[in-house]
């Protein structure tokens, strides 16, 4: 019953998104990846931007790590966009540069566990598999009436095998039945209908007549989900070090949390004013200002940073070939900067354009 009503209704009512319907296995692969723990109306822009510099696997494999991190700019999680060129390099390597038509095969590639394998076979080669996300999940529960636990691994297994079951089923026996439609279709009905935070639109639902949830009034019960470990909190300061119209940049490490990215200098811990010049004196530096920044807080998914900042001017400085000062049209154009740090890069960006206000006024250019 539910891959019969679903499709039609997916077919009338789908959202209009840039790697939809376009038949091309890549635009699957990408989109999915991006979407992971990602909003739609977030992937939008960058979907389109990535498309267009990397517009095919070839190409993908190929791209500077640089360039590939300043094309991820924002979008977070940049272990995905990593995976990504691993991937792309595989299937350069083995598969002359195109996502293979076997289930089994994706399954093995870096980067793509079982609901990505299964979104790339059934909607790019119309494989019969399911693909199961958190949306998915939801539904199912409310659909079936299922109480299990769906942060459990075993649930989502259980789930992935009634639905491929379901799929098979209707593949063998239903006329025009396309599995990619049916399971873009139990997402999006989760995404836009069976929403995960509020109250879902049961009105609007085109399977509610067979939904056990709805039937048995336990939609605001189900589905059943365990909480989440606690974060950890870490307490940074930030040092936004300014000489002129440059500010100093640094790398992060090759492995761990924001890999391979830049960031401003920081210290552990909520350090004082005094404390911060200290440091910046130890570093080989002359401030002639300093200023606190108001505080900024970023949530990753297993720790969260509160930061402390502080804005610190310096001395004209003779720099060292180990010392990145870098303007804002070169961080725009080269080095990618995690939006962990949006607020501090954004008060520097102000700072800057209040410190050329003040030298025109100086040089007379304002009255």
């Amino acid at each position: 019953m539910l891959t019969r009503l679903l499709p039609p209704w997916f077919t009338e009512h789908k959202r209009d998104l840039p790697w939809r319907d376009t038949g091309d296995p890549y635009d699957v692969w990408l989109s999915e990846i991006m979407l992971q723990q990602t909003r739609v109306e977030a992937v939008r822009g960058y979907f389109l931007r990535f498309r267009e510099a990397l517009p095919d696997i070839s190409s993908l494999a190929a791209c500077p790590d640089e360039r590939l991190l300043k094309l991820w700019e924002g979008l977070g999680y940049y272990s995905r966009v990593r995976n990504l060129k691993k991937c792309a390099q595989v299937l350069e390597a083995e598969y002359g540069g195109r996502l293979p038509a076997d289930h089994g095969a994706l399954l093995k590639l870096p980067g793509i566990g079982p609901y990505t394998a299964g979104a790339i076979a059934s909607i790019a080669f119309s494989l019969p598999v399911s693909a199961v996300d958190g949306n998915v999940l939801r539904v199912y529960a409310r659909i079936a009436g299922d109480d299990s636990d769906i942060a459990m691994p075993e649930t989502k297994k259980n789930v992935e095998k009634a639905l491929g079951e379901a799929i098979a089923k209707a593949a063998e026996t239903a006329d025009g039945f396309d599995p990619g439609i049916f399971n873009q279709a139990l997402m999006e009905l989760g995404a836009i209908i069976c929403v995960p935070n509020g109250a879902p639109l049961c009105d609007s639902c085109p399977v509610r007549e067979i939904c056990a949830a709805f039937r048995e009034g336990q939609i605001d019960k189900l589905p059943v989900k365990s909480g989440k470990k606690a974060r950890r909190i870490e307490e940074r300061t930030i040092m936004l070090l300014q000489d002129g119209d440059r500010f100093l940049i640094k790398k992060r490490p090759p492995k761990g949390l924001l890999a391979g990215m830049y960031e401003f200098p920081s210290l552990e811990g909520y350090r004082s004013e005094a404390e911060v010049l200290a440091a910046v004196k130890e570093a080989g530096f002359d401030a002639v200002h300093i200023r606190k920044l108001p505080d900024a807080k970023h949530i990753f998914t297993h720790v969260e940073w509160h930061m402390r900042g502080y804005l610190i001017k310096l001395a004209a400085q003779n720099r060292t070939g180990d010392q990145l000062f870098v303007t804002k049209e070169e961080t725009e154009e080269q080095y990618a900067i995690p939006s962990a740090f949006s607020a501090y890069a954004k008060a520097l960006q102000i700072e800057q354009g209040a410190d050329r206000v003040q030298q025109k006024r100086n040089d007379g250019d304002i009255l």
